[in-house]
C-alpha cells in the first residue's frame, strides 16, 4: 500500500489530535467507548487444557466451548490456541496444531469405532464395548497360540513375537511406564512409540 507524504501527515495529525484530548481531561471519552464494545467471543467459553494430537512433540493447547450448560446438552468447540503456560511450546503451534479447529469440525473425522467382518468391503460402525472386547478376544487367540515360554536352551524368554503395539508419545511419563510395562508383562517385544516417526 503506497503512502503519499500528504497522506501520512493527515494520519499523524489525526492521531496527535486524539491523544490531545485525552491529555486535555477528557479521558471519560475512552471509557464511554470501552463500554460500547461488544464483550469477547470467549468470555463465556469453558477452558479445557490438552495435547495437540498430531506428532510426537506434545505441545500444550487450550480447548474453549461454548454451551448452554444444561443437562444433556452438548459444547461444541468453538476456539483452539496454544497453551502458554506448557513447558514444551509456551504457547506456539506449528500451522498443523494451529488448525485443529478444522480437524474437530471436520465432517469426515472418524468419532466411532468401526469394523469390517471378513470378506466384507464395508466398515460398520459398532460399540466401544464390541471393539474394546473384539480387541482383547483377537489378542489373548493370538498369544495362546504364538507364545515362547522357552527358548531351544530350556531358557525361560516367556516372548510374544507375533504382535505389537504402538503408543502415543502424547502421554506423561507415568502412562508411558504403564504402558510399557503392561505390553513387557504380556511377553511383547515389538513396542513402538509415536515419538520415533
Amino acid at each position: 500500500m503506497a503512502v503519499s507524504r500528504r497522506q501520512f501527515m493527515k494520519v499523524s495529525a489525526a492521531g496527535l489530535a486524539a491523544s490531545s484530548v485525552g491529555a486535555l481531561g477528557f479521558t471519560g471519552a475512552g471509557d464511554a467507548l470501552a463500554a460500547g464494545v461488544r464483550p469477547f467471543k470467549l468470555e463465556r467459553a469453558t477452558e479445557t487444557r490438552n495435547t495437540c494430537p498430531y506428532c510426537s512433540v506434545s505441545c500444550g493447547v487450550i480447548v474453549y466451548s461454548l454451551g448452554d450448560k444444561s443437562k444433556n446438552a452438548k459444547a461444541s468447540v468453538i476456539h483452539i490456541e496454544g497453551d502458554p503456560d506448557h513447558p514444551v511450546n509456551r504457547g506456539t503451534l506449528c500451522p498443523r496444531g494451529a488448525a485443529s479447529l478444522d480437524y474437530v469440525h471436520s465432517p469426515l473425522r472418524l468419532k466411532y469405532p468401526m469394523h469390517r467382518k471378513a470378506g466384507s468391503d464395508k466398515f460398520e460402525r459398532v460399540t466401544w464395548d464390541f471393539a474394546l472386547d473384539r480387541i482383547a478376544t483377537l489378542m489373548k487367540e493370538d498369544r495362546d497360540k504364538n507364545f515362547i515360554a522357552k527358548n531351544r536352551d530350556g531358557v525361560t524368554v516367556n516372548r510374544w513375537l507375533t504382535t505389537g503395539f504402538f503408543a502415543t508419545s502424547a502421554q506423561t511419563n507415568e502412562a508411558g511406564y504403564l504402558t510399557y510395562k503392561l505390553m513387557r508383562g504380556l511377553g511383547m517385544l515389538a513396542i513402538e512409540t509415536q515419538a520415533r516417526i
